[in-house]
């Protein structure tokens, strides 16, 4: 029983003196503070050149459109309009159509069914979609709406496809070919 007292004792007496060893005081907290600071520096300029750069490609005037060409498993393709005024994004319109031409905003009972669900509806999360791109300008800066995350991804690329049209001032069509992605 001495023996596994002191076995104890001597291994915990070891462990803490490596715990101590690793946290202690070293010389180099000089130079780690002066690296710190460096790459402090560095990301600052980063950041300032990158503000620059999206400040440079300012959006051009006109409407700019992306349609899928296939019909996902549930029988819908995206379609978006995004217009620009100003050098802003002043309307977004993304939104699905079905082969009919029908759109599922205005489904009732898709709405219907998707808000039994999963709480949301097309009728609340596109809306809600398009309204943050007006808002915000940036497409990595909308939020994915809760229960719409498969459409909030897809209107986030979409839409960046869309700025980048803008910045070109390139108002032809953008077909995406979404069956490949699939």
């Amino acid at each position: 029983m001495e023996i596994m007292k002191s076995f104890k004792f001597a291994t915990t007496l070891f462990a803490s003196t490596l715990i101590l060893a690793a946290c202690g005081n070293s010389d180099d907290s000089e130079e780690s503070s002066t690296e710190d600071s460096a790459t402090e520096e560095t990301a600052t300029d980063t950041e300032d050149s990158t503000t620059e750069e999206s400040a440079a490609s300012e959006l051009q005037d006109g409407t700019y459109s992306l349609e899928e060409k296939n019909f996902d498993e549930n029988g819908w393709r995206v379609v978006f309009d995004m217009t620009v005024d100003g050098g802003k994004i002043t309307e977004s319109n993304y939104d699905y159509k079905n082969e009919d031409g029908d759109l599922k905003s205005e489904d009732e009972g898709y709405q219907e069914a998707m808000s039994e669900k999963v709480g949301t509806g097309p009728a609340d999360y596109l809306p809600e979609l398009n309204n943050q791109l007006v808002e915000v300008q940036d497409p990595s800066e909308v939020d994915v709406v809760s229960g719409a995350t498969h459409s909030s991804d897809s209107f986030i690329k979409y839409s960046q496809e869309l700025v980048d049209a803008a910045e070109e001032g390139n108002t032809e069509m953008i077909e995406v070919d979404n069956a490949a992605a699939e």
